[in-house]
């Protein structure tokens, strides 16, 4: 298994331990009436499009999880890009345990496999760029250890797994303080010297007090392509500097040349349309 993966190995039996229950309630029905329990066959995951591999481990492991007796083969890694037609994977043993774990298995092999295929076509789309594409917090709740990963699958990188991962001051938080300055003075008395503040920002003067300030990190929330030109300029390499809100794949290059280090991309996770596999029997 994937050393990234195998680390929250608990975790993630617990996320395919849940999803089974949820799943299979008081039995499957339709396998027990059909299938005598002694049926043996192979059954093999094919792409129905292009896609980048994301979460092959967590496929095999939701099959293992209901019957170690199974056997999986995979014939591609996390990172690598299919074809269509292609087979993923094999799974060979007794046929009721493959009929009730294929479609857990599926949904989550099939929402990384979009994840990890949309992210690389924003990697694509900036490629020659210094910029890299991040993901946002905007993921399904529990999943969020698999959405992540299938991030860093496609090529991009991570932002804040979790509110402990950063100080990020948003608008609500300005809101509340009072002004950009009376935040970060707040949050820098009470955090560890090693953590960096990140300060989100709409126009140019909020920008200016941003770095008046001392933010270690300045977001641009939803500005013009023309305002992040010109805060590239007034910052002069300062502070590594984020473009947020509204990316798509039609304007990312187009961001990506405003000279930022990192744009950050909610729609990776929060939008993504699940890749195309099927499972034959």
């Amino acid at each position: 298994m994937n050393s990234d993966i195998m680390v929250q190995k608990y975790a993630i039996d617990r996320l395919i331990e849940t999803a089974l229950a949820e799943d299979l309630g008081a039995g499957d029905i339709t396998t027990t009436a059909a299938l005598t329990g002694e049926e043996k066959g192979n059954a093999r995951a094919v792409a129905k499009s292009d896609t980048t591999v994301a979460g092959i481990d967590v496929f095999r492991e939701t099959f293992l999880f209901l019957d170690g007796g199974l056997t999986f083969t995979g014939h591609f890694r996390d990172g690598q890009t299919v074809k269509k037609g292609d087979v993923i994977a094999e799974i060979a043993g007794t046929l009721a345990s493959i009929l009730v774990a294929e479609r857990v298995a599926l949904n989550f092999f099939q929402r990384m496999c979009g994840i990890a295929t949309m992210t690389k076509r924003f990697v694509d789309e900036i490629r020659g760029s210094k910029a890299r594409i991040l993901h946002t917090r905007k993921t399904v709740p529990g999943l969020r250890l698999l959405d992540t990963y299938a991030v860093r699958m496609g090529g991009g990188f991570s932002h804040r797994f979790g509110l402990s991962d950063g100080a990020l001051v948003k608008d609500n938080h300005i809101a509340s303080a009072g002004s950009i300055a009376r935040a970060v003075a707040a949050v820098r008395l009470r955090i560890p010297l090693t953590v960096k503040i990140e300060v989100e920002v709409t126009n140019l003067r909020e920008v200016e007090e941003a770095l008046a300030a001392g933010a270690d990190v300045i977001m641009f929330d939803n500005m013009s392509l023309a305002d992040m030109t010109e805060a590239v300029r007034l910052v002069a390499g300062r502070v590594p500097l984020e473009a947020s809100g509204n990316v798509t794949l039609d304007n990312v290059k187009k961001v990506s040349e405003t000279g930022v280090d990192f744009i950050s991309v909610g729609a990776l996770t929060h939008s993504v349309k699940a890749a195309d596999i099927s499972l034959r029997v």
